[in-house]
């Protein structure tokens, strides 16, 4: 048996024998006995002369600063592939696609298929683990908000600033190619992790993950960690905190009567609509952190018609599942203003919220540490959209979201990403997958 005492600074949890960079291999026969015989991959220092966590990460970033041309041309494949949510052939397509690449590298791949939407894939790797261990999850999705066709006026492009720009560049097709180049190099290079890695990425998260969510809640249980490759808030800062979300369709009903010869005999559904967006509007509490959206408002069928009917899309935000549940009852109690109208309430909580639990911070901590180690301080915050991750942190998993290349534009004709931070990103990531 070898022994050696490790020079990083990061207590990461894995034994020296099970380490990445002192990546001891036995011949078959006695792989279980740790004997002996080493061979010593890259990136790996010789056994005399142990690396410190410093020098570790930086030959890391030293590597992805030499591949950044190639992530960033698969950035682009991905880019160019345009993947608008429910595009169910666009989405098939994407997904196999990502599909050979893991395979390539070994993955155990599936493809999940959802009529209507496209395929959700999941690829495991068990880097000579009991595939039964509990995994670090990395998790995301290959579907946009941006319809095709979207390239024809927004196309791929870089700009002298050192910005790439394309639709879904940001959100979230960088996240979705470092976490493929990560896994890539770890394989490659004969990394070892602390736990299997299986990568999960949907089709419709950009709509709520209807088909999607049982199974990121699925996978979540058999999870000893999470990371989510949402993009970061400008600037690279992660999140450990998310509102959960609540979405609903207020229905009007009235009675129609023509405007000029018949008006008293019509009951008027907008109004009665107008009424309900006022209570709706009582509802927000800013300093809680409850937020209650009319979005968007349709009614009435001709300017000579007093309506008969009008409806209202709701989006609700809350930091706290009671106060979600006590948002929701107030919604679904509401009762017509108007007399002769009628209502009908339909909708719920779609995203639970992720807390910035005690289990988050100490994930973020040791990203932290480990970004140090690179040269820079990672940030966290707490934000007001959802992600898969609410899910998972819902299960009390500990979950980091915002793990995506930095950038700006989400969901904007702005949208872009920082390629300098292409390197120091899959550098970061790479060791969570093979630490957290």
């Amino acid at each position: 048996m070898i022994r050696m005492l490790c020079q990083t600074t990061v207590d990461c949890g894995l034994q020296i024998a099970d380490c990445g960079f002192f990546f001891v291999r036995s011949p078959r026969k006695n792989r279980a006995k740790r004997a002996k015989y080493i061979t010593v991959a890259p990136f790996q220092s010789a056994i005399r002369n142990p690396q410190s966590a410093i020098e570790i990460m930086f030959n890391l970033l030293n590597h992805y600063t030499a591949r950044r041309e190639s992530i960033l041309k698969s950035i682009r494949e991905l880019v160019e592939r345009e993947t608008k949510t429910r595009e169910e052939p666009q989405l098939n397509e994407i997904a196999g696609f990502v599909a050979g690449q893991l395979r390539e590298i070994g993955a155990q791949v599936e493809l999940i298929p959802q009529l209507g939407y496209g395929a959700h894939l999941r690829a495991r790797f068990n880097f000579d683990h009991d595939p039964a261990e509990r995994c670090v999850l990395v998790v995301g999705h290959l579907d946009t908000v941006w319809p095709v066709g979207t390239l024809d006026r927004l196309p791929f492009r870089i700009t002298p600033e050192g910005h790439a720009h394309g639709p879904g560049i940001f959100d979230m097709k960088s996240g979705v190619a470092i976490a493929v180049e990560s896994l890539r190099t770890i394989v490659s290079q004969r990394m070892a992790t602390k736990r299997p890695v299986t990568l999960l990425l949907t089709c419709d998260e950009e709509i709520g993950s209807k088909t999607s969510r049982l199974l990121v809640e699925g996978e979540a249980k058999n999870a000893a960690t999470a990371l989510v490759l949402e993009p970061p808030i400008t600037g690279g800062v992660v999140k450990t905190g998310r509102k959960g979300v609540g979405t609903f369709t207020v229905r009007a009903l009235g009675r129609a009567a023509h405007a000029g010869l018949d008006p008293g005999k019509g009951v008027n559904a907008i109004v009665e609509l107008a009424n309900q967006t006022l209570r709706l509007a009582a509802l927000n509490d800013y300093e809680r952190g409850i937020t209650v959206s009319v979005g968007l408002i349709e009614g009435g069928s001709a300017l000579n018609v007093v309506p008969a009917e009008a409806s209202a899309k709701v989006d609700v935000r809350f930091w706290t599942l009671d106060d979600g549940e006590r948002v929701v009852g107030a919604i679904r109690g509401l009762r017509p203003a108007t007399p002769g109208a009628r209502l009908e309430v339909t909708g719920g909580i779609n995203r639970p919220p992720m807390p910035r639990s005690e289990e988050n911070v100490a994930l973020y901590k040791h990203a932290r540490t480990l970004a140090a180690e690179l040269g820079f301080d990672l940030k966290d915050e707490v934000v007001g959209g959802g992600s898969d991750g609410n899910f998972i942190a819902a299960l009390g998993v500990p979950t980091l979201d915002g793990l995506g290349v930095d950038g700006a534009g989400a969901h904007a004709e702005h949208e872009h990403i920082i390629i300098d931070d292409i390197p120091r990103r899959a550098a970061l990531l790479t060791r969570l997958m093979q630490t957290a």
